[in-house]
């Protein structure tokens, strides 16, 4: 027999309350989530040098989160609801952290980062050692040996770690937005509701913006933080070998999951629906009444019945045609525009020559605040102007044209990089760019005797890099760290540009004056970009949801995350990675001779590469919206000319015709 009595007033304020506090939980929860994935985003090249690997692989690393959230979203999105959703909200969290705790671990198990250099540590202070003689065999960075050992060397396979834990960091991830959205709706008003999703979807925004924030910080800072002198270390934060301590805002993000995690343990399954009076003022029991009937033979039912249902769905869903078009478009643009973000850190670092800290600050403060308008700007217009289907359509499509040719001005953003004496240039100072290790030997060096496999660039006085101090020529050295000077080197005296002093000093040499101006003009231009295709999401979303039958929505929006995730965000940062590896001109050696990560790329070759592949695919994904465009225009002839001829009961018949034929 049901219970009738009436929730006191007290109980009331009680149940509100702690549907504010649920929400107050789970923008928490957003934040945190959104946090670590930006942060992990931002880190990438952190990680690519720290284990040595190529831009493909951490492109694997990085669709590893969406592999992790697919593993789940299928038992989440079907049991989460049937059971106790806050807990099982703090329970995410709690994986979450766990995984990023896994992530981090490598940093404790491999030791100290070992940095690529030439330059033994016997030779420091004033030395007149012969340095192109005796880099043979004294190098830091030993012969090749064979794959076996290589596979054997510490730390060789440490990157699993990452791999995993960002894999279990997506499992986490899945139950807190499907769940938390569910709980929100089930118990707050009508009216109230979509503010409250509002508040989470800003949430979704102040995250990322934290996460550049935290790794634009821990990217300044040297990876052995605390385990080594700071004086000792040669590196600058621009030099290829920069290792960031991403560790530590890893163990901060998930320190933060954790904390968000705590307030669902205490929360209750079910609250009183808000706003509702008298009679009807009971305990909603949504979750529960899934469950509730005669044991197994209701849950077999249960099971039936989703089974019948699922089947024609889906039929009717690839039976719209709107719908899979709107598909095809998200699949192709969002291929573009994962791959651009994942190497996005990275493309600032070698075209315009920036820090892993700056490149990741510039890109958060320049791009989030301004989506976070375009999203709300592009809501407040549809809002006012009360849009149909058709005009979102259109507005949708000229946005996104619009900013899809103003991003082509990008291409005209070019910084140049210093000459490297043997890849970019010959060692006379004429331009050739050259992927063979041969066309680092000059007559200059040729009795050196130096290995080529080494990275460990100094600057001439002639303006051009060298790839060692052993391949610049240098007989002899003063100095000690940074402050350390290569002197005699004949190939800086060789060079067509070569000046009095014949002596080098450790790094590249600087870029062009005018890449900061270009970095400024890449930056707005970016800026403008985003903010452009943002006013455009949302009325481009609302034609997705307006393409679905009430009944269809939920199950719509979630084969269409899934289409975006399998088709894109598992496979974009994969093939863009792999894709930026061939424009790689120098690769960097691993401890046990093998081949590691880049230290330099053409940066032509990488700009056409970078910019060129989002463009195609966006370009190609506006034959689906021309096609959208037209299907929506038919329909609305089709419905001008009903009401044009027809009597209302037999518009409504036609009507409903129609709709089933579409559908069946």
């Amino acid at each position: 027999m049901k219970d009738s009595k009436k929730p006191s007033a007290s109980e009331k304020c009680f149940c509100i309350s702690k549907l504010k506090v649920f929400l107050l939980a789970l923008s928490f929860a957003y934040v945190a989530k959104t946090m670590s994935g930006a942060y992990m985003n931002s880190m990438n090249t952190q990680i690519e040098k720290q284990f040595n690997i190529p831009a493909s692989l951490v492109g694997i690393i990085s669709g590893s989160f969406e592999v992790g959230n697919l593993l789940l979203i299928a038992f989440v999105s079907y049991f989460g609801a049937k059971l106790h959703r806050p807990r099982i909200i703090a329970l995410g969290c709690t994986v979450m952290a766990f995984g990023c705790l896994l992530i981090s671990l490598p940093h404790f198990l491999m030791g100290r980062y070992q940095v690529e250099t030439s330059i033994s540590s016997t030779e420091n202070s004033s030395s007149s050692m012969p340095l192109c003689l005796a880099s043979n065999g004294q190098s830091s960075i030993p012969m090749e040996k064979p794959s076996g050992e290589c596979e054997k060397e510490p730390g060789s396979l440490m990157w699993v770690f990452v791999l995993v834990g960002n894999i279990i960091r997506g499992m986490g991830e899945t139950p807190i937005m499907p769940l938390g959205i569910s709980y929100v709706e089930d118990f707050a008003k009508a009216e109230n509701s979509p503010l409250y999703i509002g508040c989470l979807h800003t949430a979704t925004v102040i995250g990322p913006l934290l996460g550049f924030m935290l790794g634009s910080f821990c990217a300044q800072l040297y990876v052995d933080l605390g385990l080594i002198d700071l004086e000792e270390v040669t590196l600058t934060l621009t030099d290829a070998r920069w290792v960031g301590a991403w560790w530590l805002g890893v163990l901060i993000c998930g320190s933060v999951n954790l904390l968000a995690g705590m307030p669902f343990w205490f929360l209750p399954k079910t609250l009183f629906k808000e706003g509702e009076e008298s009679d009807t003022e009971v305990p909603h029991r949504i979750s529960e009444t899934l469950v509730q009937g005669n044991g197994k033979n209701q849950v077999k039912q249960n099971m039936y019945e989703i089974a019948k249902d699922f089947l024609p769905f889906l039929r009717a869903l690839f039976h719209n045609p709107v719908y899979m078009l709107f598909v095809c478009i998200t699949v192709l643009q969002f291929n573009a525009f994962d791959g651009m973000i994942s190497f996005m850190p990275k493309y600032l670092e070698q075209q315009f020559g920036k820090s892993a800290s700056d490149a990741i600050f510039l890109i958060g403060i320049y791009n989030l605040p301004i989506i976070c308008i375009g999203y709300f700007l592009g809501g407040l217009l549809m809002k006012k102007f009360k849009t149909n289907t058709i005009q979102a359509a259109k507005i949708a499509f000229w946005i996104s044209l619009l900013e899809y040719l103003i991003y082509f001005a990008a291409y005209f953003m070019v910084c140049e990089t210093s000459p490297v004496a043997g890849l970019t240039v010959s060692y006379e100072g004429i331009e050739q760019v050259s992927y063979m290790e041969t066309t680092l030997l000059a007559d200059c060096n040729s009795d050196c005797d130096c290995t080529l496999k080494v990275w460990d660039p100094v600057c001439g006085d002639n303006g051009i890099t060298y790839v060692s101090p052993c391949l610049a020529g240098c007989k002899g050295s003063n100095g000690t760290g940074k402050h350390m000077v290569f002197e005699n080197c004949a190939c800086v005296a060789a060079s067509a540009f070569s000046s009095r002093n014949i002596s080098a000093v450790l790094g590249q040499c600087d870029r062009e004056e005018n890449c900061d101006k270009m970095l400024q003009y890449f930056l707005i231009l970016s800026l403008v970009c985003c903010f452009i295709y943002s006013l455009g999401a949302t009325p481009g979303y609302m034609v997705l949801i307006r393409s679905l039958k009430p009944e269809e929505k939920s199950f719509g929006v979630g084969i269409h995350a899934l289409a975006a995730r399998v088709l894109a965000g598992i496979p974009s940062p994969v093939y863009f990675g792999a894709l930026i590896d061939t424009t790689c001109l120098k690769w960097g050696t691993k401890t046990c001779g093998g081949e590691g990560a880049c230290r330099m790329y053409d940066i032509v070759t990488y700009r056409w590469f970078y910019l060129g592949l989002p463009a195609i695919l966006r370009g190609v994904s506006y034959i689906p919206c021309v096609l959208i465009l037209l299907i929506l225009k038919k329909q609305l002839k089709s419905s001008e000319n009903i009401l044009l001829s027809d009597t209302p009961m037999e518009m409504q018949v036609k009507e409903e015709e129609m709709s089933e034929q579409r559908h069946s």
